[in-house]
């Protein structure tokens, strides 16, 4: 530690540790000195002088409820003749006794209302927060037909209190671990205490409480500090907005990972296949899911390797075309005067600017400049003579094909990955993309997530319930997923 991140901690901890005084005139010049009280419009310090002694209230007026604030907190303070301790004046059950200035910042960063009284070396933390945050909503990101639609929001109770009635269980704990400094924010670890695996959830534990910075702010930026490859293209925690996707992981063992602030949270160990599955192959019949998985494998080998299949073979492998097939291609890129590989890779390009311009466009014309954008830059292309009609075709079932991905996590991954497979097909055609195949394989692997193997259960091989590649019959379903060697291994 440098020295003067050492000197900026203990100013943190001695400023923390200092005890509430007696005088309430010192308490008072502390707390508007910390939270610059006359600048900071919504921050309301009050003075209240009531039968029973001189009371002084801080809160924040955006957060709190001032109803309830007003009905019981002010009025009885205001009309108690009888000089009796705070906690019993006060008629609101979520009142807690606090005696150093650390407790008074985070009630007061927590949305409470902090009390003192003249003469007493304690204040008072009542819970009255009101912070606002969206209702309830269809998931946006996670679309299914079949199945819950409802997705989480902004508020970490609201989300807590879905997931528990998805598992009214005693077993299932919301555990809090403190992140950062300026303020320390509390981050929610949802699992089953008789499944969870113990080393797992303490590996997690430690990789949150080790972090050093001054705030994370919600569970995308969390992500990115406790994933064990930063630099990696694949993700080794799995990104959900949906509750009943959450609920079947932790009752599976798995281990959930929440913040406020983050309509969305992270579900730790996880393995590649996660990211192909779908919240909605729970939900419908064996037939239909297990045909819905086999479209999307599909899908994820012709984004991957389509468009790099197309340059190894024109290039260098034209004996394996087809002669009728051939002529075609010759035929459509006789006046195209760029070599396969430009042609292909300013194609991809094209489809990603046009992507990339869909997303950030406000929603009701992102879909329309997408398509739009599309016909005509294709359509242009190919009468400009610039690419071939047979390159728009497959760089648009490669694009195409990458929305299927299941998860929006490894949509990024096939993307990117697509590209550093046309790179390798350009060099020695069939030959540098199938060692490009080889080394990318390689190197999934040997990527592990929370000490568990990312290609597991399929290396190494581990007791499951068969739902790796297809999915079983629900009732003929046993086991829980062995790679995270849960508590209890048997469902029924």
């Amino acid at each position: 530690m440098f020295p003067w991140q050492k000197q900026k901690t203990e100013a943190i901890e001695k400023r923390k540790a200092r005890k509430i005084s007696k005088n309430l005139k010192d308490n008072v010049k502390y707390i508007e000195e910390q939270y610059s009280y006359g600048l900071n419009y919504d921050f309301e310090s009050r003075t209240i002088q009531g039968p029973s002694g001189r009371y002084h209230l801080f809160f924040y007026s955006t957060t709190v409820d001032t109803k309830q604030l007003s009905d019981h907190i002010v009025a009885p303070l205001l009309e108690m003749k009888k000089d009796i301790p705070v906690d019993r004046i006060v008629s609101v059950p979520n009142i807690s006794p606090i005696t150093n200035m650390g407790d008074v910042e985070k009630g007061l960063n927590d949305g409470s209302v902090i009390i003192f009284k003249q003469g007493i070396a304690e204040g008072f933390e009542v819970n009255l927060q009101d912070f606002k945050h969206r209702a309830v909503e269809k998931a946006e990101n996670e679309k299914t037909v079949k199945g819950p639609k409802e997705s989480f929001t902004e508020s970490l109770p609201t989300n807590i209190s879905m997931l528990r009635k998805k598992i009214p269980s005693k077993d299932l704990i919301a555990e809090n671990i403190s992140v950062g400094t300026r303020p320390a924010v509390p981050v929610t670890l949802i699992y089953e205490r008789d499944l969870a695996n113990e080393k797992v959830l303490e590996n997690i534990k430690n990789r949150i409480s080790s972090i050093t910075v001054d705030n994370i702010r919600n569970i995308e930026i969390l992500e990115q500090f406790i994933e064990e490859r930063p630099r990696s293209l694949f993700p080794t925690l799995l990104y959900t907005e949906r509750p009943d996707n959450v609920s079947n992981f932790v009752s599976e063992g798995y281990i959930a990972i929440m913040m406020d602030n983050s309509s969305s949270c992270l579900i730790a160990p996880i393995t590649i296949w996660s990211f192909f599955h779908s919240p909605e192959d729970r939900y419908l019949r064996w037939a239909f899911a297990n045909f819905s998985r086999l479209i999307r494998a599909l899908a994820y080998f012709i984004t991957l390797f389509v468009s790099a299949t197309y340059v190894a073979v024109t290039n260098y492998h034209s004996q394996l075309i087809p002669i009728d097939l051939l002529l075609a291609i010759a035929s459509s890129r006789e006046r195209v005067p760029l070599p396969i590989i430009f042609e292909v890779l300013l194609m991809e390009i094209a489809f990603e600017l046009i992507r990339e311009a869909g997303v950030r466009i406000p929603s009701p014309l992102g879909p329309t400049i997408g398509i739009v954008g599309a016909l005509i830059l294709g359509q242009a292309a190919v009468e400009a003579n610039i690419v071939s009609p047979i390159v728009v075709i497959i760089v648009a079932l490669s694009g195409l094909s990458s929305f299927a991905a299941a998860n929006y996590s490894i949509n990024h991954t096939l993307r990117i990955s697509r590209f550093i497979f046309i790179v390798a097909a350009s060099f020695y055609g069939l030959l540098s993309l199938l060692g490009a195949i080889l080394l990318w394989a390689a190197y999934v692997v040997s990527i592990s997530s929370f000490g568990v193997s990312y290609f597991s259960p399929a290396t190494p091989s581990t007791k499951s319930s068969h739902d790796t590649f297809f999915r079983m019959i629900l009732k003929k379903e046993r086991w829980r997923p062995g790679f995270i060697n849960p508590k209890d291994w048997d469902k029924k």
